[in-house]
């Protein structure tokens, strides 16, 4: 199987190009616009200008069966694009119609998207988790960017015969994590107060391993084609349950204060950070039932060992 891997210098994407080097019968290629510095040995490169909508992809797709799509414009605090939407479309939507319409026609036989929950939306209630075949209800522009990438693939599979699979991904974490997870870690190893003693909410997460060996998986089980699947570690935690399991595997003894919930959410709104402490305080579970039914799958690493690992990586990057 030949495989072309986009967003290979990123989170999750570098982590399945770890992954695809360790499979017996791949040959990868990665397309970059700049080669990182170290290529894992039988790894080919290929140079594009950027993901857009008059990118070339013919060099990129010569001769592959797969492509992997994990290459994304992500939100980022602070965002500075006036029109986030168009910007978000540009590169989420417009580009991945482009490259799916060019494998399509270099005659790739199938394109694993990776999508987001976001396309459901951003909470559920308590015990109510997403299931792949819920409405699409996106709060935002990245999940509204997301969810009309995925529609634009279904539809190029409708007019080519590619074989669209989308993989829809809560938060990832993982050795390497950065942004919310690595500052929630550095402020439990450095024992700071936090204010989520009371916290009655269930989260679902994805280690990285788990959803690169799902996506692995999508690239060639027959039952994936024209499928939506969500991921997760299959075990949700709340806030304050992920505090207590990373200050364990961090060696720390946590400083959770019982503070109720609604007084964060109007500290959260006086502060202008109204969303962000309510991804701390809500909930968002997801369904992967369908996706071990069909696939047969599991995710093979348990949630106690991903965090350990993480929690590791995080100790040794600061030396302690």
């Amino acid at each position: 199987m030949n495989v072309l891997l986009t967003g290979a210098t990123g989170f999750v994407g570098g982590g399945v190009l770890l992954r695809l080097c360790a499979e017996p019968g791949v040959r990868v290629r990665i397309a970059v616009r700049r080669p990182p510095d170290e290529v894992p040995a039988g790894v080919e490169c290929a140079d594009i200008e950027g993901l857009s909508a008059t990118q070339c992809w013919d060099e990129a797709l010569r001769g592959i069966d797969v492509v992997i799509h994990a290459a994304a414009r992500v939100p980022v605090i602070g965002e500075r694009a006036s029109d986030p939407l168009a910007a978000f479309r540009a590169v989420n939507v417009d580009a991945t119609r482009h490259l799916a319409r060019q494998a399509a026609a270099a005659g790739v036989k199938r394109f694993v998207y990776v999508s987001s929950i976001k396309v459901n939306g951003e909470e559920t209630e308590p015990g109510q988790p997403y299931r792949a075949d819920y409405a699409a209800r996106p709060q935002d522009p990245y999940g509204q960017s997301k969810l009309e990438a995925e529609q634009a693939l279904f539809a190029i599979a409708g007019e080519t015969g590619l074989e669209v699979v989308v993989v829809r991904s809560p938060l990832v974490y993982g050795p390497g994590v950065k942004a919310n997870f690595a500052s929630l870690m550095g402020a439990l190893q450095r024992r700071l107060p936090l204010p989520f003693a009371a916290i009655d909410n269930r989260r679902s997460l994805v280690a990285r391993d788990n959803l690169v060996d799902l996506l692995l998986l999508c690239a060639r089980h027959p039952e994936a084609a024209g499928r939506v699947f969500l991921v997760s570690d299959g075990q949700d935690l709340s806030t304050t349950q992920l505090c207590r399991e990373l200050s364990e595997a961090l060696g720390v003894r946590p400083r959770l204060l019982p503070v109720p919930a609604l007084a964060l959410r109007a500290l959260g709104v006086l502060t202008g950070r109204g969303q962000q402490v309510q991804r701390l305080l809500g909930s968002l579970q997801v369904d992967i039932s369908a996706t071990r039914r069909i696939l047969d799958w599991q995710p093979p690493v348990p949630v106690k060992q991903a965090i350990r690992e993480t929690a590791e990586w995080y100790r040794e990057c600061r030396g302690q």
